[in-house]
Formats: C-alpha cells, structure tokens, sequence
C-alpha cells in the first residue's frame, strides 16, 4: 500500500481535528490529494492505463465537490485548505 495507517493518521491529525477525525472536509481533502498525487505519478508511467486514468477523474471529481462544500459552508476553511495544500483554486 503506498500509505500506511500512521501516514494516514498523521494527515488527518495535521488537516483534521484530530488524528480520529477521519470524516472532516478537510481531511478528506487532504487524502483525496494524496491520492491524486500518486495516481498522477503512476499515471506518467504507465501512460495507457485508462482504469486508473477513470479513477483518478472521479477523485478530482470527489475533491471539486467537497472543496465547493467547503466553501459554502465556511469560506475561511476552504482558503486555509487551499493554502495548506498548495491547490490552485
């Protein structure tokens, strides 16, 4: 697996409220990140790999729904994710 449950809790403690709080916007965003990264890395390699091409699309997918959630519900945790994580938007 290409991150192990300390890694993960270690995300979710640094983005989240705490290293439990797995279900928190901003922990998930932090995960999807991840993620994305990773398929991205894999992806540059394995260029015809449409499967993992289809799953990285509906994690962006994921990511662009909890990010708009985010930024209805509360408009300073979205830019303080966006900047913890160096996304674009």
């Amino acid at each position: 697996m290409y991150l192990s449950k300390e890694a993960k809790q270690e995300m979710f403690a640094k983005h989240g409220k705490g290293k439990n709080d797995t279900g928190s916007a901003e922990g998930q965003i932090a995960l999807f990140t991840q993620r994305i990264n990773h398929l991205t890395e894999h992806l540059k390699k394995n260029r015809k790999d449409y499967n993992t091409e289809r799953s990285l699309v509906k994690l962006v997918g994921k990511r662009r729904a909890l990010l708009d959630y985010l930024t209805k519900k509360d408009i300073l945790r979205y830019r303080a994710i966006v900047k913890e994580l160096g996304l674009r938007k």
